[in-house]
């Protein structure tokens, strides 16, 4: 089976070089998000990418590569396109390398979150999580989380270090969406880990990503299912309580689309949050003329989280897939092809925002695509801006010359979601 496994991955390997050889040919571009280039600075090849050819036909990908805005938008609006990925062309051959590896197809075993699904399935599922994140909801959350960032903040030195990703603004998200979700304490750590080893398989995830993201599911649903048990027992006023008594109903929500809803908060609710948090004060380390107006102006900070979330999204890229054979935009799309929504390519189309390579935190009215759009626009946008707003004016205005304590950034792996892997600060 080992052996299977890896020849599988070379295969994988061989035949991805081969069409991106391909695809140079045919378009003078390779859009490879796995290269250290584009993992480091993806922009630059965003800005080239959407003038010289933005509805890219990516063998690779198997379909098209879209970075503007206006395409974007479209497909994200669409709901003829699709976000269940077994409508890819593919998908039966990546299910079978998956079991070859010892991995389940989430449809088959019933783990496809809410993301992965499209209605009336998306529907149900969004509908009894959404009342967790109403405005009102989110609002009602404020004085813990800055309580939380005061604590965090409070314990540090007048002068000194702080690693930001690890001491701060990883662990503020973890624990805002652990006491939603009323886990004990004493489990957060596990809580977090869990986190960090499930979102290896988003992009490009290699045979080792993909075990160790499935073991960490697994550990993570016998948790949860423990906690099932005792909120059936003794419910509470959290969210979790009210997902079990959802499920209870029955046909609402199965026991396992319960957990992997909470797989999916869990997820969701902490890696964007922390790497909204350490993008934005990369962006504005880097633009210190920015960073003087929200200090001198911390009342623009809640407005400015709109840029900054422009400025250098935490999620890069989403994707949909063509149901039927169609012409869309001038292209022949055919069933089965993938179409790669470059998010942050977008929030930097000219023809949408004036001057987008440059950081504005007084721009007004930034509609950009950082939470996606549509049916599958983010949940929990509200508790994001909300988080990353209060985490970013305490930042800058409560450390006093606040410094990049590193000569070079580390940036994460991963090609979906984008923040360092450490942020040295000093202050």
């Amino acid at each position: 089976m080992e052996l299977r496994t890896r020849f599988d991955d070379f295969l994988s390997l061989a035949e991805g070089l081969g069409k991106m050889a391909v695809e140079r040919l045919e378009t003078g571009l390779v859009f490879n998000p796995m290269s250290r280039a584009m993992l480091d600075d993806p922009y630059p090849f965003y800005k080239g990418l959407r003038e010289r050819d933005p509805f890219h036909r990516s063998r690779p990908a198997d379909g098209y590569v879209l970075s503007r805005y206006d395409d974007i938008h479209a497909v994200l609006s669409e709901r003829r396109f699709s976000s269940d990925e077994r409508h890819q062309r593919r998908y039966p051959r990546f299910s079978a390398r998956n079991k070859r590896a010892g991995i389940p197809d989430p449809y088959e075993d019933d783990t496809a979150s809410m993301l992965r699904v499209d209605p009336p399935d998306h529907t149900r599922l969004r509908t009894l999580v959404n009342k967790a994140f109403t405005p009102r909801a989110v609002g009602q959350m404020r004085s813990r989380i800055e309580t939380l960032i005061d604590e965090k903040l409070s314990a540090l030195p007048r002068h000194g270090q702080l690693e930001l990703v690890r001491d701060f603004a990883s662990p503020l998200p973890i624990t805002v969406i652990a006491e939603m979700l009323a886990i004990p304490i004493a489990d957060r750590e596990r809580f977090q880990h869990w986190s960090n080893e499930i979102v290896r398989t988003l992009g490009d995830g290699n045979r080792e990503d993909r075990r160790a993201s499935r073991a960490a599911m697994e550990e993570l649903g016998s948790f949860l299912e423990g906690l099932v048990e005792l909120r059936r027992k003794d419910p509470r006023d959290d969210l979790f309580s009210g997902l079990v008594a959802a499920e209870e109903e029955g046909d609402r929500l199965s026991t396992r689309e319960l957990l992997t809803t909470c797989t999916l908060l869990l997820v969701a609710g902490n890696e964007t949050t922390t790497n909204l948090i350490s993008n934005s004060i990369v962006a504005l380390l880097r633009n210190r003329d920015q960073l003087e107006i929200l200090r001198s102006e911390p009342k623009r900070i809640a407005g400015a989280i709109d840029e900054l979330l422009r400025f250098d999204s935490p999620v890069q890229l989403t994707s949909r897939m063509v149901v039927q054979d169609e012409e869309f935009r001038g292209h022949s799309l055919k069933r089965g092809q993938q179409l790669v929504l470059l998010l942050a390519a977008g929030n930097r189309d000219p023809e949408r925002f004036e001057n987008p390579d440059r950081l504005d935190v007084t721009r007004e009215n930034v509609r950009h695509l950082s939470f996606s759009h549509g049916l599958h626009r983010c949940l929990g946008a509200q508790l994001a801006l909300l988080e990353g707003g209060l985490a970013i004016e305490a930042l800058i205005t409560r450390l006093p010359d606040l410094r990049f304590a590193a000569e070079e950034l580390k940036w994460g792996r991963n090609t979906v979601l984008r923040g360092p892997r450490s942020l040295p600060l000093a202050f």
